[in-house]
């Protein structure tokens, strides 16, 4: 018996829209990894980019459990000594889509296929998106089983 393999171009990629309103944060980005990688296919190939677009809408109504909205810091280096932070809260406020690119980023592959797949996740504050043309249908990301 042999194992398949997908090649590049030979999987159809459909296009998938997530409501992210009152969700996990931690819970919602695992799921989008796992589509945005492939794995919800019985046809995942790990070198091979197998997954799905995926449209989020109302990024700017995700929630965070406890006090993370206070206590959680991003940081990040521009090239002059000391590093940048900011609270949870104020990126919320100034850059609501970053939250959520940044959770996905983190748990798909660091490799140039990484930054394939992370180029096909969408994210939008509000409640528009430009990607009517496209079909997308719902799916259910981040609830609790």
């Amino acid at each position: 018996m042999k194992t398949y393999m997908a090649k590049p171009g030979e999987v159809v990629q459909r296009w998938w829209l997530v409501d992210a309103s009152d969700k996990m944060v931690g819970r919602l980005a695992s799921d989008l990894a796992t589509v945005l990688m492939g794995k919800h296919r019985p046809t995942y190939t790990p070198h091979v980019d197998t997954g799905d677009f995926i449209v989020v809408i109302n990024a700017e109504k995700v929630q965070f459990s406890g006090k993370k909205w206070q206590q959680k810091v991003y940081r990040w280096y521009t090239g002059y000594q000391g590093l940048r932070s900011e609270t949870a809260e104020h990126r919320r406020d100034r850059n609501p889509e970053s939250i959520i690119e940044e959770a996905v980023r983190r748990m798909l592959p660091k490799s140039r296929l990484g930054r394939v797949m992370l180029d096909k996740l969408k994210v939008y504050a509000g409640a528009e998106h430009p990607h009517q043309a496209q079909q997308p249908q719902n799916m259910e990301a981040g609830v609790k089983p």
